[in-house]
């Protein structure tokens, strides 16, 4: 495989606006590092086969470092916009997750439930 084409095959970035629905307990590594499990709530307008529809999600998060504090103070119904990658939940559990890497709370967000 050309070493361009591994690249483009390894891209895995994800951004989605919409509100914090859930929010666990904030959470420390054996290492110190902060980590907090959350749901993002997703609504907007798509195209899809030339035709406008609905699309409604709820995304599991998860957030550890500084995201992870700024999430920790964040209130249930805030709109977010947040950005990271997808992995499995677990080597058991092979469902994704969002591993989320930056965070912005929205004021007026148009994207949210």
């Amino acid at each position: 495989m050309a070493e361009g084409a591994g690249e483009k095959l390894a891209t895995n970035q994800i951004q989605l606006a919409g509100r914090l629905l859930e929010r666990g307990a904030l959470r420390y590594t054996p290492a110190g590092i902060p980590v907090l499990e959350f749901v993002v709530g997703h609504v907007s307008q798509q195209i899809e086969a030339e035709t406008s529809r609905t699309v409604e999600c709820e995304m599991a998060c998860i957030a550890a470092g500084t995201p992870a504090l700024l999430l920790a103070e964040g209130q249930q119904g805030t709109s977010v916009l947040v950005s990271g990658f997808l992995a499995a939940r677990s080597l058991k559990r092979r469902t994704p997750v969002l591993h989320v890497t930056t965070i912005e709370f929205v004021e007026g967000i148009e994207n949210g439930i």
